[in-house]
């Protein structure tokens, strides 16, 4: 037993082992364009070993990150892992190579790389977002304003979101865009708020409702008004994002915390995100 030490389950047998050295010769990179069915000239990293990586550092259902997605292998062999992961791009990579790799993934069509070694046969799902425009953007003076790009649907749910509410647009109320809880609103305009729109909100609202309004810009007597609060836009979004920074360090501790997701995705399913 005195080598035990050296020994690790390989495939469920005790096989000798020895440290793993900085430089890996053992991995090759023969018809590594055939893997995930997508080309990715000088830019395609062998599955084995992503794969290796992963296994060093992770567990199963452990979160991996890759931000510079290029042809998805990342995603693909931690999917395949039963890893969770997330994935960003700013190229069109995204539509034409990383969505068609997924979707191979998922429907068990894809039986390069790593599959066999770990018996990969599909399942599982993605969701798919798209980084909206700016909310903001500066004028000739220097002043933060509401971005052109977004029409008052687009703004109301961007808003919604910053603020932690569930966009739900009333058919009959004008005022209530979305709500926190069963009776705190929120109203998103671009109109200025004055004395007498804020009585007229304040006159339907019943006793025991509470409302957030986010405008452009408002002159109110807001001691008049117990049950509503006011912000600018452009103000409450600076406070909860970061513009004009091209590093890592950005803020993400105020930004709201999503619903519970289910337990397991099964649908492909593309959407903006302000």
């Amino acid at each position: 037993m005195f080598c035990i030490d050296k020994m690790k389950k390989v495939d469920g047998k005790l096989s000798p082992v020895r440290p793993m050295g900085d430089i890996w010769l053992d991995i090759g990179i023969n018809n590594l364009h055939n893997e995930g069915g997508v080309d990715f000239r000088n830019g395609k990293k062998p599955e084995k070993l992503i794969s290796r990586i992963i296994e060093m550092i992770t567990d199963e259902g452990d979160w991996v990150l890759d931000s510079f997605a290029g042809s998805g292998t990342t995603g693909a062999v931690a999917h395949k892992m039963r890893r969770r992961w997330i994935m960003v791009e700013l190229g069109e990579h995204c539509y034409t190579h990383i969505i068609p790799r997924l979707k191979r993934v998922i429907d068990g069509e894809d039986q390069a790389g790593i599959s066999s070694t770990v018996g990969w046969k599909g399942g599982g799902g993605f969701r798919f977002y798209k980084l909206a425009p700016s909310l903001l953007e500066k004028d000739k003076y220097g002043n933060w304003v509401i971005s052109k790009q977004y029409n008052a649907e687009m703004l109301s749910e961007a808003v919604c979101k910053l603020e932690g509410f569930k966009y739900n647009p009333d058919k009959n109320v004008y005022w209530k865009h979305g709500q926190s809880t069963e009776n705190d609103y929120i109203f998103v305009t671009t109109q200025f708020v004055n004395q007498q729109l804020a009585d007229d909100i304040a006159d339907q609202m019943k006793e025991d409702e509470t409302l957030l309004v986010c405008c452009k810009a408002f002159n109110v007597n807001q001691e008049d008004f117990p049950n509503i609060t006011f912000k600018k836009i452009p103000q409450s979004v600076l406070e909860k994002c970061e513009f004009g920074r091209d590093d890592y360090s950005l803020n993400v501790e105020n930004l709201p915390m999503m619903e519970k997701e289910p337990e397991q995705i099964e649908l492909f399913d593309e959407g903006d995100v302000e």
